[in-house]
Formats: C-alpha cells, sequence, structure tokens
C-alpha cells in the first residue's frame, strides 16, 4: 500500500459566483466558497485523515482553500509546496468572459468545444495581451516559452503528469498521505491519468468546488478506489451545477 491522496478542487471564487471563466486569472474565494473550504476540512477531519504534506497551484483561491482546511483540521504547520504547474486550465481569450454570455455570441456548440474537448484549445492571447503569464511577476523565474497563452484539457495534462511524477508521486510512494489542492481542470487531468479515463468520460467528469475526493493506492500508485466525501446529494447537485454553467440564462 502506498499513501492515500486527497483532491480538493478550490472553494467558489468570485468569478465562479458571477459564472466567468476564470483560467489563471487571479481571483479570491466567495464568501461561500471559505465556508466550502472549512467544510473540507471536516470532512478529513471525519475520515481522519491527516496528510504528510500538501501541494497547490500559485493561484489564491486553491493557496487560501489550503489554508483554511490547515486551519480548520490544526495542520497549519504541514509543508507546503506550491507549483504553477498545478494551476487551472489557461482559458486565453475567453478569461473574464461570461460563459453564458459567450455562449449567447459564439453558439452553445463552439463554445462547448472550447470549455469541454479534450485537446482543442480556446483563442489564445497575444503575446503582448497584458493577460499573458509572461507579465506577471509569480512567473518570473520560468522561461517564457514555457507559458501558455491558452490550453486545452491535454495541454494541461503535458504540465501536470511531470510535477506528478517528480514530486507528487514520491511522497504517496514513501507512504505519505498527500493532499492536493488545486483546479477544476488540473484535477480532472490527474484524475484522467490515475483512472486511465477515455478522452469523452475525463471531458464530462464535473469536480464540484470544496468537496474533497479520496483515492486509496495500491503500492504501484494504481487506484484501488476513488469517492467524494461528504453528503452524496449534495455532492450530486453540485457536480450538476458545474455542468450546467454554460446554459443560456
Amino acid at each position: 500500500m502506498s499513501g492515500k491522496l486527497i483532491l480538493v478542487r478550490h472553494g467558489q471564487s468570485t468569478w465562479n459566483v458571477e459564472n466567468l471563466f476564470t483560467g489563471w486569472h487571479d481571483v479570491d474565494l466567495s464568501d461561500l466558497g471559505r465556508q466550502e473550504a472549512a467544510q473540507a476540512g471536516v470532512e478529513l477531519q471525519k475520515e481522519k485523515l491527516e496528510p504528510a504534506i500538501a501541494f497547490t497551484s500559485v493561484l489564491k483561491r486553491a493557496i487560501r482553500t489550503l489554508w483554511i482546511i490547515m486551519d480548520t483540521t490544526d495542520r497549519m504547520w504541514m509543508p507546503v509546496e506550491r507549483d504553477w504547474r498545478l494551476n487551472e486550465r489557461h482559458y486565453g481569450a475567453l478569461q473574464g468572459l461570461n460563459k453564458a454570455q459567450t455562449v449567447a455570441k459564439h453558439g452553445e456548440a463552439q463554445v462547448n468545444i472550447w470549455r469541454r474537448s479534450y485537446d482543442i484549445a480556446p483563442p489564445a492571447l497575444t503575446l503582448d495581451d497584458p493577460r499573458h503569464p509572461r507579465f506577471d511577476k509569480r512567473y518570473a523565474g520560468i522561461d517564457p516559452k514555457r507559458l501558455p497563452a491558452t490550453e486545452s484539457l491535454k495541454d494541461t495534462l503535458a504540465r501536470v503528469l511531470p510535477f506528478w511524477n517528480a514530486r507528487i508521486a514520491p511522497e504517496l510512494a514513501a507512504n505519505k498521505d498527500v493532499l492536493v489542492v488545486a483546479h477544476g481542470n488540473s484535477l480532472r487531468a490527474l484524475v484522467k491519468m490515475l483512472d486511465g479515463m477515455s478522452e469523452a468520460d475525463v471531458v464530462e467528469f464535473n469536480i464540484p468546488t470544496g468537496i474533497p475526493m479520496l483515492y486509496e493506492l495500491n503500492d504501484k500508485l494504481q487506484p484501488l478506489g476513488r469517492r467524494f466525501l461528504g453528503d452524496a446529494q449534495a455532492i450530486a447537485a453540485a457536480q450538476d451545477a458545474v455542468r450546467r454553467q454554460t446554459e443560456k440564462k
């Protein structure tokens, strides 16, 4: 047996409330998002889970979710690594646009391709666009050629997987329980890798905000089981809410 893996999508963000494509834009948690993060900590306590190390992105909605979980579980001392490779999928020129309004402008079929296809990325940011990550000081030490101007889910997996292999997998192999607090698409990429999920199935797999997902793994880090922690009806409703984000109002 290896350590257990706990995946948590950040709590609801202010842009989740406004139904905007967020991507790498650095927005904070809403009041509900903070409550969701605290409840995630409660669910870990119910399962008597005590992760030895945590990994998160460099975006504050994930970092703050992790802080609240650590505070709720009285594990503020836990070692933490932040890495840009756990960031959300980069939504390119869609970032900041309302999802339902984008459907009204471009059509549901086109937006569904951008949002839900496995290997088709949205329109890219230009290199001189101030939203491009090369202008953000948190990425100053990274070769600009590695920074995305847009990404598909396939692209997201391509940057998440090396981080998994280099940092997360060794901790699990050392029989440590590991907490990863990240984003809907960076976590979806990990789920695809772990479960061998098909391209068609993974794009329909909805990860709600603030609900821990627990993996039990064998000594080869192959899943023995995966389950969300919490009330089953509430989890199903939250997953459906993610699916309906692009519906016209």
